[in-house]
């Protein structure tokens, strides 16, 4: 037993001289290794010719004197690293106080101008009492087609216009939304009217060019009330126009339509002129598509169950990349989802701009 204590005394001895990490590795090994002072004691019990209770008692001594430099072992580890850890921070001069990097305000990051887009779509909407609401963007067929009255047959089910999951049940397949509307059928079920949303998110269809993207950005919104009509829509929709684009009295038309979920169906038209290849907006005899709407189709208000005897509304949807296009002067839906700095040093917006966009009232 003495033995022992001499012995675990004298190793704890030396782990506390050592200063450096390989050191007292290596005598870690030379102590608790296969052929360490220790390692060779535990193997030397077989050998001693002592009864079984000696045996048992002693190997339990040497049992405690390995956990106690093993204890030992890894203290000194720790110190070790603490130390070396100060050492390297005294010996750097680091300065934590100094910022990351230094340059001008122009030199720092800008925000993206979807994001950009969408904070000052949000911004109009909530001075008209909208409020904000998002869902997934997985769905699945009963929120994204069946409560929308999208037929069966309808092209936007099939896989080359939606992109679906794999699943073995077909009939139960969960896809990546093709437009925010399932925002609309979830509040619907799930909210006492009335109801007055916005939905801006993500969506996902089979399509790739210059103007189309297999992910891009809407905006849509629904109203749910009593005795809401066609004309509350239309007034809506081009207040909406003209705060966003800046352009009082701006030449706003409504061509009728068809969408499964609304009824009656419009498209939007505004007003634009073409000078030196540019688009501009709000002058000139010219007209181009910037959204869809509609009444809420009875049979939608049902699927939510809806009494479409008691409740109607509208609904209405943009696409975000569409109208930051138009505002800005952007070319290529492409480039918004390019990575490149360049571009977004461009068209992105510092703080100050994008809240100088959103403070502005048209």
């Amino acid at each position: 037993m003495e033995q022992n204590k001499d012995l675990e005394k004298k190793i704890i001895e030396k782990i506390i001289k050592i200063s450096t990490y390989t050191d007292l590795q290596n005598l870690k090994i030379s102590e608790l290794g296969k052929k360490g002072r220790i390692s060779l004691l535990m193997k030397s019990l077989g050998n001693l010719s002592i009864d079984q209770d000696e045996k048992k008692n002693l190997g339990k001594e040497y049992n405690v004197l390995r956990q106690n430099v093993i204890k030992a072992f890894e203290k000194r580890f720790e110190e070790i690293s603490n130390i070396e850890i100060e050492e390297k921070i005294n010996t750097e001069n680091l300065d934590i106080t100094l910022p990351v990097r230094s340059g001008t305000f122009e030199e720092e990051g800008k925000i993206h101008p979807i994001s950009g887009t969408i904070d000052h779509i949000i911004s109009i909407f909530s001075d008209f009492g909208f409020s904000v609401e998002i869902g997934p963007d997985i769905e699945d067929d009963f929120n994204n087609f069946t409560a929308l009255n999208i037929p069966k047959e309808h092209p936007a089910r099939q896989d080359h216009d939606t992109f679906y999951l794999k699943n073995k049940n077909i009939d139960d397949r969960k896809l990546l939304r093709t437009h925010t509307s399932p925002v609309q059928i979830r509040t619907m079920i799930n909210t006492e009217p009335p109801i007055r949303i916005i939905a801006p998110g993500r969506t996902f269809r089979c399509d790739d060019d210059a103007t189309h993207s297999p992910m891009f950005h809407q905006v849509e919104g629904l109203v749910i009330d009593k005795n809401i009509n066609m004309g509350h829509l239309k007034g809506l929709i081009k207040i909406f126009c003209e705060r966003f684009f800046g352009v009082k009295e701006l030449p706003v038309r409504f061509r009728p339509s068809y969408f499964p979920f609304t009824e009656p169906s419009a498209e939007v038209d505004i007003g634009y002129s073409n000078k030196n290849n540019n688009i501009v907006i709000g002058s000139g005899s010219k007209w181009l598509e910037v959204m869809g709407c509609g009444m809420v189709h009875p049979k939608v208000l049902m699927n939510c169950n809806l009494d479409p005897n008691e409740w109607q509304g509208f609904a209405f949807g943009l696409g975000v990349e569409r109208f930051a296009m138009l505002k800005y002067g952007i070319a290529d839906l492409r480039n918004f989802y390019a990575g490149d700095i360049r571009w977004l040093e461009h068209y992105g917006f510092s703080m100050d701009n994008l809240f100088s966009s959103i403070l502005t009232k048209n």
